[in-house]
């Protein structure tokens, strides 16, 4: 009898062996998880350069003074680590085909330029700038009664903004509006006249925007 239990007991203890580790088998295995990667956010910083087209309008000679503009630009910005705010500088310069007409005079404009610097808001990949500087033109009126004609480089300020989006981590594309005036200048015809220039424009731009080197 003794013999009968000894061996009931060594079979009890083979059977509370071999389930628990028939039944670890079955659960499923634990993999540690995975580390997070940290994606790098997109950077306003750099100098980036491009080309921009739009129209002009505005008053001259007591006319209105109107045409297309064709031209490019080049800067830097600098947006502040952690922060949404942009900071920058640019230049422009561009082939105008502006005129405005009377029946004594015709006011013409051949080129123009300005340079500002810039304060944006960036919501990621897009941003909304401000931006307010120096503007420069060439200005020409030419007498249409008696045939004179005088030209000068007038100089003004420019303020306005616009929105810019990255389309690639390279490539921005913007639209934007500003706002110009370039005083009051004399001419030496008739025998003196002064004339004020005012403008508005409105232009779209692609850029290419270079890894920054600082």
């Amino acid at each position: 009898m003794i013999r009968r239990f000894l061996l009931g007991a060594a079979s009890a203890a083979a059977v509370v062996a071999v389930v628990p580790a028939a039944m670890a088998a079955d659960l499923p295995a634990y993999e540690a998880p995975m580390a997070a990667v940290a994606v790098p956010s997109f950077t306003w910083t750099g100098p980036y350069i491009g080309a921009q087209a739009g129209y002009s309008w505005g008053r001259t000679i007591n006319r209105k003074a109107d045409g297309l503009v064709v031209g490019g630009y080049a800067g830097y910005n600098y947006q502040f680590d952690g922060s949404p705010v942009v900071i920058g500088i640019e230049t422009d310069f561009n082939y105008a085909d502006i005129d405005a007409k009377r029946s004594s005079a015709r006011a013409t404009t051949d080129w123009n330029g300005a340079t500002r610097a810039r304060l944006g808001y960036a919501f990621d990949r897009f941003l909304a700038y401000g931006t307010a500087g120096v503007a420069y033109a060439d200005r020409e009126i030419k007498s249409r009664v008696g045939g004179g004609k005088d030209d000068t480089t007038a100089f003004g300020w420019t303020v306005g903004g616009g929105v810019e989006y990255a389309a690639t981590d390279d490539v921005t594309v913007r639209a934007d509006y500003r706002y110009a005036d370039y005083g009051r200048d004399k001419f030496s015809i008739d025998p003196t006249t002064k004339s004020k220039y005012t403008e508005h424009r409105v232009m779209g731009g692609v850029a290419y925007k270079f890894t920054s080197p600082f």
